[in-house]
């Protein structure tokens, strides 16, 4: 009888117990609703946390919920919370998936029920099957598909600015791993869901900082105060999400890391941008590589997430009127690139915790404003909003809910969907061309064609290569493979159509091959022996050769992205180690091949240092014993500064990832050093890369109006001050400043200018002769184009044939008066302007000059097109306009492009313009 009584009470016990493990968090509620500003912005779906006395709340362990106003928490602090969930539930577990380039953890945490955690490595192994159709048997594919998991992946905190999804990520953990309402039971027993809380811990941090230091005190949301700090991660800012193809940044390589491991069946990317919530669909056109079934997935998740926010009343909800679908280079297009679903959140952010009144009377896209009614927008919200912190949380909340319950009841469809994409590029490439690409050994820079192969590698592309045969050495990939389209999307031409009704979100094309100046072939037909072919397992690398002997050792320059940082190195190796560049065509000693102008000569170092600069740099040698007795010039090897704003550091970080990837020393300076004065004895080169605005914004900078701004390391604020600081970030250089620069120049220093820095020069009247050159109707968005060198002896073109290309974006265009035209050392297209035309016709007052008529040919040259792979409208406006300007100012130079040539870490083959330019400094003239 003790024993039944016994028994009785402990079930009552343990009855009570489940009760009050499942207790409504009532004060959280009310905590939600307070700083909800307006009830139509409250979804039911995010109320009615549990208040589980095992497992803490953010509540519990911060002491106030998610969207407090005024509160925004470190990186240090969100994983710490994280871990705490894991340690106190067995529905979650967190793991590092990299490192960030200042030494921050990248972590994620995984949820699912118990059992599930349990298996991750089972459903691992289960996806990584369907994603390659042909591990599987078709007689498989069911029993596969029905023993695997739907993984979902949500990624937070790619934007430092965008500070809703790293705070909200952490409740949403919470109800996934607490909840037992019937709808979070099923995405945790039907899911694996991935949270990648802060993808970016560097800008984030730096975020927080900037909040308490800064705008926490913000009452305007149009004061014109800085928003977020200069930085994000040490080199890149908002372009982090535009690194898809490269791959270079450690928030990428562990989104790739992420992908690869798990490969998630549905990838959700949480930003800020648009009133209220934009669920990505876009307009069109839609990039020809994404399956039509991927662009289902878009259209049937978007209009299922809209439906189940619009139930619950909240307003300001639509899809397709942002963005288009077309770019392959963003963060989480590495789903969409590899057959699973990638989608994106817009939500209407504050950058930061605050609450302001938002103004949406001028917010427009796709020609329609945010506060009218449309067919993608049923219910828009009005002209002004009151907008709280909390209010983003909830729409955000509320869209990743409905979005992973649509995955958990529709898990087997996902899968399989995954399953027939991967299948779809295997039928393609059995029954459509080409079969394969090639990339031959031979090449003009060879190893630039190792770094192609390996940059294909890092996209899961499989890429063989040729170990036997008479094609030995060459590159070969073949396409029957899972992400073949991929594969065609990367090594073909890009046709954006003309006719597309709205503009592009971002460039438009991306074909590899002329982007690092490789050759590329098609084979509609595979001309290779499987038995000579063997796929490779890890990195490609050319290592060049010495042939020969000879004290000396000459290149033959053909434009290798290498040279440059070859020459400091050899410096550092040998005291007496000297670059001399051949300004002419010659021949060598025993050897029939004419080197091209442009030759570099190492000299001064030894027979092994010789050895290793070829291995290391990849470029052959060729050895001589006399020096070669044409025109030539020894290099001066300069110092260089990267100058860069306080206002906008996006491309001035690439500029510096680039030359710390090539190895070329550098000082980066900013508006205080050319205050200071004194450049020329510190430097012989300054490059300003691309920065927007005009001349007066240089000149300023962030608006002094806001006092003394600091951006340095302190003990409360520890993220500042990297990778740069200063004790006050406003003013910009002032008219005292640019005076310096152009003493700089006068003096006999170098400035070369990318992109629109090169009209910011301009407009500060550094370089006279250049000025602005409006073409109203041109639209440019980036394409790779023809271009052509109107002087191919200057020092700046060796390397390049007279007609090659370019990667160029809509920027600005210069140009200088008709008598100054050879400073113009590249045009666009390879027409001349109209006015640079020989005039053939009659001339009044010289009664004996005769009407000259040009013979017309047989058969018209056609010719060639300006455009090879992207779109430009109204092209005949751009052809024969400047490309490169050399400009003598007072002893020195100004070196403007009117492309960037350091784009993204992308356009290697355009740099070496810029490292001409560097290299030959003092041989300009």
């Amino acid at each position: 009888m003790k024993s039944l009584c016994f028994l009785f009470l402990f079930i009552i016990c343990l009855s009570f117990s489940s009760v009050l493990a499942q207790q409504i968090d009532e004060p959280y509620n009310q905590k939600i609703k307070e700083f909800t500003t307006d009830q139509r912005f409250l979804p039911s779906s995010v109320l009615d946390l549990v208040n589980d006395p095992k497992i803490p709340s953010p509540l519990k362990q911060f002491g106030q919920i998610i969207g407090a106003p005024g509160t925004l928490h470190r990186t240090a602090d969100i994983y710490g919370y994280f871990q705490k969930l894991a340690q106190s539930s067995p529905n979650i577990v967190t793991e590092q998936i990299g490192t960030t380039e200042e030494n921050r953890p990248i972590q994620m945490a995984v949820i699912a029920n118990a059992a599930t955690i349990k298996k991750l490595d089972h459903y691992k192994k289960q996806l990584a099957l369907l994603a390659d159709p042909r591990k599987v048997s078709p007689a498989d594919v069911q029993k596969i598909v029905g023993d695997s998991k739907v993984v979902y992946f949500l990624n937070g905190g790619m934007h430092a600015s965008e500070t809703g999804s790293p705070e909200m990520l952490m409740e949403l953990a919470y109800r996934l791993v607490t909840g037992q309402a019937d709808e979070i039971k099923a995405i945790r027993d039907n899911l694996i869901v991935i949270i990648n809380p802060v993808s970016e811990p560097d800008g984030w941090d730096k975020m927080v900082d900037w909040y308490y230091r800064y705008t926490k005190k913000r009452k305007d949301f149009e004061d014109g105060m800085p928003a977020s700090p200069p930085y994000w991660g040490k080199y890149v800012f908002h372009d982090n999400n535009r690194d898809g193809l490269q791959a270079s940044q450690a928030i990428t390589k562990s989104i790739f890391k992420a992908y690869f491991d798990w490969h998630p069946t549905v990838m959700l990317d949480l930003h800020e941008s648009v009133p209220l919530l934009y669920i990505s669909t876009g307009t069109g056109p839609y990039s020809e590589a994404v399956d039509p079934v991927a662009i289902g997935e878009w259209q049937i998740m978007a209009d299922h997430d809209m439906t189940t926010l619009a139930a619950q009343g909240l307003p300001g909800v639509f899809n397709w009127a942002f963005y288009d679908g077309w770019f392959p280079g963003y963060g989480i297009w590495v789903a969409n690139n590899h057959n699973s679903v990638g989608r994106f959140y817009e939500t209407f952010g504050n950058a930061g915790a605050n609450t302001f009144m938002r103004d949406l009377a001028n917010a427009k896209f796709a020609g329609d404003n945010v506060t009218s009614r449309e067919w993608y927008r049923p219910y828009p919200a009005t002209e002004k909003v009151y907008w709280s912190f909390r209010n983003n949380i909830n729409y955000m909340q509320a869209g990743v809910l409905a979005s992973l319950g649509y995955a958990a009841a529709n898990s087997k469809l996902l899968l399989k969907n995954f399953y027939t994409k991967s299948l779809n590029n295997l039928n393609k490439a059995a029954k459509e061309n080409p079969k394969a690409f090639v990339i031959g050994k031979d090449q003009r820079d060879p190893a630039m064609a190792a770094y192609l192969v390996n940059q294909l590698r890092t996209q899961g592309i499989e890429v063989h290569k040729a170990e036997s045969g008479k094609n030995q050495g060459d590159y070969v990939v073949v396409l029957n493979q899972p992400y073949r389209n991929l594969a065609v999307s990367l090594l073909t031409k890009q046709n954006y159509p003309k006719e597309a009704k709205f503009p592009p979100y971002d460039a438009i094309a991306w074909t590899l091959q002329y982007l690092n100046g490789v050759t590329v072939t098609q084979q509609d037909t595979l001309k290779y022996d499987f038995a000579d072919l063997k796929m490779l397992t890890s990195d490609a690398k050319f290592e060049g050769k010495i042939e020969g002997e000879g004290s000396h050792y000459v290149l033959n320059y053909k434009a290798q992205n290498t040279v440059l940082p070859a020459a400091y190195w050899a410096k550092s190796q040998n005291a007496n180690a000297k670059t001399i560049v051949l300004d002419a065509k010659t021949t060598l000693e025993g050897r029939k091949d004419t080197l091209a102008q442009g030759a570099v000569v190492f000299t001064g170092i030894t027979a092994d240092q010789a050895k290793q600069a070829a291995a290391k740099f990849g470029f052959d040698l060729i050895p001589t014993k006399n020096l070669p007795t044409v025109k030539q010039h020894e290099v001066s090897l300069p110092r260089v500064a990267i100058y860069h704003t306080w206002y906008q550091t996006q491309d001035e970080g690439w500029s510096r990832y680039t030359f710390e990837q090539r190895g070329i020393p550098y000082t980066s300076i900013h508006k205080d050093h050319l205050k200071k004065g004194n450049l020329r004895s510190q430097f012989d080169v300054i490059l300003i890369p691309r920065v927007g605005g005009t001349g007066a914004t240089f000149l300023h900078e962030v608006d002094s109006k806001f006092g003394s701004m600091p951006y340095t390391k302190t003990t409360e604020f520890p993220s500042h001050g990297a990778p740069d600081a200063t004790d006050d970030m406003t003013g910009g250089p002032g008219f005292e400043g640019v005076a310096e620069l152009k003493k700089f120049v006068d003096a006999g220093g170098v400035l070369i200018s990318l992109d629109n820095s090169s009209s910011i020069m301009s407009d500060l009247g550094i370089v006279r002769e250049l000025r602005r050159y409006e073409s109203p109707t041109l639209f440019h968005p980036g394409s790779i184009v023809q271009v052509k060198a109107r002087n191919r002896n200057h020092p700046i073109m060796y390397g390049y044939p007279e007609v090659f290309h370019v990667f160029k974006g809509q920027g600005p265009l210069l140009q200088t008066e008709k008598r100054d035209r050879d400073m113009m050392l590249m045009q666009y297209g390879t027409k001349p302007l109209k006015e640079e035309e020989e005039y053939k016709g009659l001339v009044m007052g010289m009664p004996d000059k005769k009407e000259v008529k040009d013979a017309k040919p047989a058969t018209p040259k056609a010719d060639p097109p300006y455009v090879l792979s992207g779109m430009v409208r109204n092209e005949q406006t751009i052809i024969g306009h400047g490309g490169i300007f050399n400009v003598p100012v007072g002893k020195g130079q100004v070196v403007a492009f009117t492309f960037d040539p350091l784009h993204r870490y992308l356009n290697h083959h355009d740099a070496p313009m810029l490292w001409n330019a560097i290299l030959n400094w003092n041989a300009l003239r």
